[in-house]
């Protein structure tokens, strides 16, 4: 398999921490952001978006994190990490949604202001980062994982953004089940670290 990713992207680091926890072998190719290579007509073909992460799995292309996740879950059926069961199943893709919601216009809008320099309100951006790790907080009180009592596609999908907060002036501290959540994750074998960027907090 083909990753095509930038080491800077949450979503192309989700992709990344996916594959790697599960121990699927593959190739990283990198996506020069800056030089314009996500619009080239090479690579639109891949992804009309014109966004990474891309899988290339022996020529079937999948764009998106959150779908690679699940193309890759459900291909080597991996149930322990992508629930078929109903009511799992559903909690996991619960998490989804919030991670392409809630978790996107919070810490990485947050994140994108500081990094890449995004039009985004400083405020609005901090008010929506503190009131979803709020939350989340008092979802992993009595629980090591965000959705079952193991690891989950959901704690992949939370992880890469929330541990970037800081970069984006997003404190952490206030969150002490947070922390020993991301902790936990960055035990797990085969766990690969976000590139990080020292901006921010994180400065």
């Amino acid at each position: 398999m083909k990753l095509y990713h930038y080491p800077l992207s949450g979503h192309s680091h989700r992709a990344h921490l996916f594959l790697s926890l599960v121990g699927v072998p593959h190739e990283l190719v990198d996506v020069d952001l800056k030089a314009g290579e996500h619009k080239t007509p090479d690579f639109l073909k891949l992804n009309t978006l014109g966004q990474v992460p891309v899988l290339d799995d022996g020529g079937v292309i999948v764009p998106d994190s959150l779908a690679i996740i699940v193309y890759v879950a459900r291909k080597l059926g991996l149930e322990d990490w992508l629930p078929t069961e109903p009511a799992a199943g559903a909690a996991v893709q619960r998490w989804f949604s919030v991670a392409a919601g809630q978790l996107r216009m919070g810490p990485a809008a947050a994140r994108l202001i500081t990094v890449f320099g995004a039009k985004y309100d400083v405020e609005q951006t901090l008010a929506a980062a503190h009131a979803i790790l709020k939350l989340i907080d008092q979802e992993l009180v009595g629980h090591d994982w965000i959705v079952l009592d193991r690891p989950t596609a959901a704690d992949v999908a939370l992880y890469s953004y929330i541990a970037s907060a800081p970069e984006g002036n997003v404190d952490l501290t206030p969150y002490a089940e947070i922390g020993a959540w991301l902790r936990r994750v960055e035990a797990l074998p085969g766990f690969v670290p976000f590139q990080k960027t020292a901006i921010g907090l994180a400065a």
